[in-house]
């Protein structure tokens, strides 16, 4: 018999609210998290806005160790406090090499490399800090999440662009569905809004320059957008094998149905241009979850607002769905694109909209697209049953990625 893999709790940081509550009472009112950058100087930069995230501490933390840990990792702690704490779960109670970590970053600590980077060539080596590595690798959240609660069992960190916390989620789902793990905290996490991180998205002329109007710059499927805004935040997971969640009494707040995951194997940043590499992730999902197209009642999409990805995520959605293409919405038009950390935001999204039957808006839709004709849940949210809840995750490289959550029952 194949374990079920059920989820007992949920964090988020992000730049609409640093709690699951803020964060989706934020997304149900269409609320913007984009705003003008204020703590770093801009003058020079091409986006002057980002998702911004307001100051976290986790518990416990003191000033010595935030100086000691890169932001994305601070982010990553944060989402995971809260997500342990709703899950009501006990280290003492466990056996601690069966409770694993999986939560990856797209970049890891770039401000770190920067400012090390910077310190290196004004100084020279002598001057670089010996926390520059620990701080800067893109697996040091798992690690730092391990050590805080005590979990030694697997732990590891996924990579994979702007598919990573999707992946993560994917597959710390799959160590508990082959008997590896019992508990799994998963997702991703990203502090990529600096001056180094806006230079080189602006260089590829993939971020949008609204600066005139930031809370109106991320605008999936819409005519005009300008490309995506770039945003820092976290979500974590907490999964667990149905059986273990249910001999503890836990409160199950949904399930990992399906995953899919493909490659593009064709460009380093452009996506194939007919969706089929999406399109075959999506399909590999549904099998896995053992659900038809027509049983998705809501499609949380990747939505980044840039030209290419949009269209091409729409052809994959007729391709996959054709007639019975489900509620779409990208919540990025409201927290931006968190890059690593979006899916696994994403992810906890789509289970907050099958908890609350309620489908979160794609706001900034004003002037349709012709290329991008969807059932777009367009500028304010629609109440709707959602018993299936479906997650794209689509990253440079060709990295696609593809999750279905549903209701427990």
């Amino acid at each position: 018999m194949i374990t079920r893999v059920v989820v007992t709790g949920m964090g988020v940081v992000s730049p609409v609210g640093n709690t699951v509550a803020a964060f989706w009472e934020a997304l149900c009112a269409g609320c913007s998290g984009i705003r003008a950058i204020t703590h770093f100087e801009t003058a020079d930069l091409p986006a002057r806005f980002g998702g911004v995230v307001e100051e976290v501490v986790p518990e416990g933390m003191t000033g010595k160790d935030l100086r000691r840990t890169d932001r994305y990792s601070v982010y990553a702690i944060e989402a995971a406090d809260q997500a342990w704490k709703q899950s009501g779960l006990e280290i003492d109670a466990e056996n601690p090499y069966r409770c694993g970590v999986l939560v990856g970053s797209g970049i890891g600590g770039i401000e770190t490399i920067h400012d090390e980077g910077v310190n290196f060539h004004l100084h020279g080596p002598k001057r670089i800090s010996p926390l520059m590595v620990p701080k800067g690798v893109a697996n040091m959240a798992s690690g730092l999440i391990a050590i805080r609660r005590g979990l030694q069992g697997p732990n590891k960190a996924v990579v994979t662009a702007c598919a990573t916390g999707t992946h993560c989620i994917g597959d710390a789902a799959g160590l508990i569905r082959t008997g590896k793990a019992d508990i799994m905290l998963a997702g991703g996490a990203e502090a990529s809004v600096t001056r180094f991180g806006i230079a080189g998205f602006a260089a590829m002329r993939a971020i949008s320059r609204r600066n005139d109007a930031p809370d109106r710059a991320s605008r999936p499927f819409d005519k005009d957008r300008d490309g995506f805004v770039l945003s820092d935040g976290a979500g974590v997971l907490v999964l667990e094998a149905e059986d273990h969640a249910r001999r503890r009494g836990a409160t199950i707040l949904g399930e990992v149905a399906g995953m899919g995951e493909t490659c593009d194997a064709f460009h380093i940043t452009a996506p194939r241009e007919d969706g089929s590499g999406a399109a075959e992730a999506m399909r590999v999902a549904l099998a896995e979850a053992r659900a038809n197209p027509e049983d998705i009642h809501y499609y949380n999409a990747h939505g980044t607002s840039t030209q290419h990805n949009d269209p091409m995520e729409c052809r994959a959605l007729r391709t996959v769905f054709g007639e019975a293409m489900p509620p779409v919405s990208s919540t990025k038009s409201m927290t931006g694109h968190l890059l690593g950390a979006a899916g696994a935001v994403e992810a906890v999204a789509c289970l907050l909209a099958i908890r609350d039957g309620v489908i979160p808006p794609n706001i900034n839709y004003e002037t349709p697209d012709p290329e991008c004709v969807l059932n777009l849940v367009a500028n304010q949210a629609r109440e709707a049953r959602v018993a299936f809840a479906m997650s794209n995750s689509l990253g440079f490289g060709g990295h696609n990625a593809s999750i279905i959550f549903k209701n427990y029952g």
